[in-house]
């Protein structure tokens, strides 16, 4: 695992060489390295993903921790935050060191577990925060995500739980009495006119506004999972002017893919919440590069074809993330980001929010761990679902011209993919 990479562009556009020596950035090359040929690409800190739905255990048709981490590889993640709604849910300690294990196990980029905030995701009662935090799986960061936490009551006490230990409560923002279980399409003229169930903004603006005076109230930390409206933006930003700790992340195809995609009710656009119109995809772009919103989370969601195989209305929500995230980013705000921003948004700013500071998210400087990214800036290519190493194939970006930069994804020194 000792390599030189030659030649490669820093983000801040320095050009240098890169030795890695047992896994860690050394300050000379080591005997014996593998000369990797880094001319014209750009080494980005490896990519961290807040919010990934690796569906092991209960649903291995859809996705295994291996196989999403193989796909996370791919997408040039080091590490990926694996969501609470499997079957049965993350919600005991237990359960989280069992996904702890299973990503040490698959060995392809670190896997770590994200508690329930609720027992079974039913919003009454809370999980094992606490005990989810002191096991081996040092769990920080607790989401319902799938549905929301309705319950304010509730969501105060598992505010007040976490902070002690400065957790984080990440909140699937959607109250369920403005876009209920029918709701799948974003309010408007199309919504109407192919009988879908209406998903109006204001059923996220309205949780995130509650949400973030909870966390004023309690001094803890409130994290808005997908957000999705220019309204919710608009909330978060207002939160952020009153030194409100709370983060936000946007999803990748909520910067790319828009509300007329439906129009064939073709169910791989139905995501939760769902696709919008050109002014909140803006509103999303611009927070996204003006640090209103923190984070890219992928919200990688692998659903089995039988899931997908129904009329619209009753289709599984979610989309593969993990493997074109880096594209969308590049495609949508790398000209308003800059390479910088773009390592902010995907490695530095997700690791912090997730406690992983120590290993990821680092500067790739001497003595840091050899977690990187080698990227192509100029490849495109013509997305195919099937040149996928997840398990299932509700890829949005199908047909797609794209960037294609990924070229090799290097962990703690091991090189956990390389492009043919």
């Amino acid at each position: 695992m000792n390599h030189v990479i030659a030649g490669v562009q820093l983000p801040n556009g320095t050009r240098t060489d890169l030795y890695v020596h047992d896994g860690v950035l050394a300050d000379e090359a080591p005997p014996g390295a593998e000369r990797i040929d880094a001319e014209g690409l750009i080494a980005l800190p490896g990519l961290v993903d807040p919010h990934t739905h690796l569906r092991e255990p209960g649903r291995e048709d859809a996705e295994t921790v291996e196989s999403g981490a193989a796909a996370a590889a791919q997408g040039g993640f080091t590490a990926v935050c694996a969501m609470a709604n499997t079957q049965p849910v993350t919600d005991t300690a237990e359960k989280a060191e069992h996904i702890l294990d299973l990503g040490v196990t698959a060995g392809l980029t670190q896997v770590v577990p994200i508690g329930a905030i609720t027992q079974n995701l039913e919003g009454k009662a809370l999980a094992e925060l606490g005990l989810m935090n002191r096991s081996r799986a040092k769990v920080t960061m607790f989401s319902d995500d799938g549905v929301c936490l309705m319950d304010a009551q509730l969501m105060r006490r598992a505010l007040e739980w976490v902070k002690p230990f400065g957790g984080v409560i990440a909140q699937h923002a959607q109250d369920s009495n403005l876009a209920g279980p029918g709701a799948c399409c974003h309010e408007s003229e199309i919504a109407g006119r192919l009988g879908l169930g209406p998903w109006p903004p204001v059923a996220e603006s309205a949780i995130i506004a509650r949400d973030v005076q909870l966390a004023e109230a309690t001094g803890s930390r409130v994290h808005v999972c997908h957000i999705s409206t220019a309204e919710g933006v608009e909330v978060v930003r207002w939160a952020k002017a009153r030194g409100i700790d709370v983060t936000a992340e946007v999803t990748p195809h909520h910067l790319l893919l828009g509300t007329e995609l439906v129009e064939g009710y073709d169910t791989v656009y139905k995501v939760n919440p769902p696709l919008r119109t050109s002014e909140h995809i803006e509103a999303v772009r611009e927070a996204l590069a003006d640090g209103t919103i923190d984070v890219v989370g992928t919200d990688h969601a692998p659903h089995a074809p039988q899931d997908k195989d129904h009329a619209f209305a009753d289709a599984r929500p979610g989309m593969l993330g993990l493997e074109q995230a880096l594209a969308v980013v590049m495609e949508t705000s790398l000209e308003r980001l800059g390479w910088e921003g773009v390592a902010d948004r995907m490695s530095h700013a997700p690791a912090k929010l997730a406690s992983l500071t120590a290993q990821q998210g680092r500067p790739l400087t001497v003595g840091e761990p050899a977690n990187l990214v080698l990227v192509d800036p100029t490849a495109r290519a013509t997305v195919n679902r099937t040149d996928s190493s997840s398990l299932s194939r509700n890829n949005p970006y199908h047909g797609i011209d794209l960037p294609d930069p990924v070229r090799l994804t290097m962990w703690r020194g091991k090189v956990t993919y390389a492009k043919d």
